[in-house]
Order: structure tokens, then sequence, then C-alpha cells
């Protein structure tokens, strides 16, 4: 239950987030936080992931659904003994910040991005694609810590039958 809550509460704060930005960044562009370091920037993202292939609105949007079912899919075959932490809320992290880009671009086109870390010439990014890539690495986590435990229980078996 709480993996719920933490995926409503991702996906509406990054509705509000960029709700924020839009109203207030959109006719001065950018508002330095943290001079040549950090700013908030008002960019309208038509593309995929950072801006990546714009223009494949539609295409976005079927992706954006397909990765959805698929961690619902995904989410579902795994036995319940075998979800640990880092599986529950990467599905959560990745689900609401792919549901609230997903969102965006239905509805308005594009996607509002406003992070810039301008130090190290990073594109701009919101919320939602913070939580997709905290949650992309919590399921790297989940299954390489799945991988060392299957291999742990067939040097197990292979030491109990030799």
């Amino acid at each position: 239950m709480i993996y719920i809550i933490i995926a409503i509460l991702v996906f509406i704060g990054d509705i509000i987030s960029k709700y924020i930005a839009e109203q207030n960044l959109v006719h001065v562009r950018t508002i330095p936080l943290i001079e040549n370091v950090f700013h908030l920037t008002y960019v309208e993202n038509r593309g995929m992931a950072f801006g990546m292939f714009s223009g494949g609105r539609v295409l976005f949007i079927i992706v954006s659904v397909v990765v959805l079912v698929l961690l619902i899919m995904l989410f579902k075959k795994t036995e319940i003994s075998a979800r640990t932490v880092w599986q529950k809320a990467g599905t959560a992290l990745i689900f609401s910040g792919a549901l609230g880009n997903l969102v965006e671009r239905i509805f308005k086109g594009y996607v509002v991005d406003f992070l810039d870390f301008t130090l190290i010439d990073f594109p701009v990014f919101n919320i939602a694609d913070i939580a997709v890539c905290v949650g992309a690495g919590m399921l790297v986590i989940h299954f390489l810590l799945a991988e060392r435990k299957e291999g742990k229980n067939a040097l197990k078996g292979e030491k109990n039958n030799g």
C-alpha cells in the first residue's frame, strides 16, 4: 500500500511542479537559483528522453502506454514472496513518472521540463524524469540481487547433491 501512496504522491508532485513552472517561467524562461550551476528553465519538451526524437508524439504516447502495461505485467508475474523493496519502489517510481509525462503529452502535446543543471550542461528535466531514472536504477538493483540469490541457491543445490 505504501508504494501506491508513493506513486500517487510522485505523480501529483510532478503535475503540480510542472504547472507551477509553466505559470512562473514561461515568460522569463530561466531563473538562476545558483548562478551557472542550477537554474529553473522553462522548456517544452516535444521529444522523448531529454528532448531526443522530437515530433513523434503519437509514437511516444504508444511507447509510454506499452511501458506502463509491461510494468504492471512484470509486477503481477513476480511472486509476492519474491518482490523486494527495490522492485516495489522502483516499479512505483517508474509508473508514476511515466504516467506524469504521458498525461502531459496527451493533453498538451509536450512535457514541461524545468530543472536545469547548467554547470554540467545537462538536458533540462522534471520530477517525472527523476522518478523514472531512480526507479530504473532500483529495478536494476532488484534484478542484480535476484540473480545473486539464484546463484547462491544454485551453489547450495550443487553442494547438497555432491
